[in-house]
């Protein structure tokens, strides 16, 4: 266990030095790309309620997702995470700056306040953060095991959707029992199915 943690450990640090390294002008059209597959994806196209997220250090960007989204009337729906181990809500954001919060580590959230809560069965696909993936769909989060937990959670027939660089596919991401696995990942060049 302690082995595997240390593997993740490496691996995030690995990306974010990755992540780093490419010029502000590569990581913009590499993650333009990204984003053109998908919204040219059909499960995306078709989905009126997509859970989103945004991305943190080591992991793609994903504002301009959303600020997509809302300009095509898709709904943004982003999780956010209790203090308490197991406490998620699924919140839907109208306005991607009233609608927002910074916690005290610096990232931004749905306000609860503002925003309208959506049952996790209403989610047709979901699109799950990862620092780095393998092509069989196993990933490394950022660490918290907070989609862990909620990948279970989603409706069995909801897409599960990893966007990520080529640089962060793995021949194999170091895992546990509890880890669990995506259906698509999404690079700048290409779509890999694990389904």
């Amino acid at each position: 266990m302690e082995e595997i943690k240390e593997a993740k450990r490496r691996i995030r640090e690995d990306m974010q030095r990755m992540i780093a390294s490419l010029s502000e002008k590569d990581l913009a059209e590499k993650t333009r790309r990204i984003e053109d597959r998908l919204f040219e994806f059909a499960n995306f196209q078709e989905a009126r309620i997509p859970l989103m997220h945004i991305g943190e250090k080591g992991m793609l960007d994903t504002w301009s997702i959303l600020r997509r989204c809302r300009q095509m009337r898709k709904m943004v729906i982003l999780p956010v995470f209790g203090k308490e181990k197991f406490k998620c809500s699924l919140l839907k954001v109208d306005d991607l700056k009233r609608d927002m919060k910074t916690d005290a580590d610096g990232r931004m959230f749905p306000n609860p306040e503002r925003c309208k809560p959506v049952p996790m069965e209403c989610i047709e696909i979901a699109l799950i953060p990862a620092v780095a993936l393998d092509e069989k769909g196993g990933r490394v989060g950022a660490g918290y095991g907070h989609y862990d937990r909620l990948i279970p959670r989603l409706p069995m027939t909801t897409r599960k959707v990893c966007l990520a660089l080529e640089g962060q596919i793995l021949g194999q991401a170091p895992a546990t029992s509890n880890d669990k696995t995506v259906d698509i990942i999404i690079t700048e060049e290409r779509v890999i199915y694990k389904i």
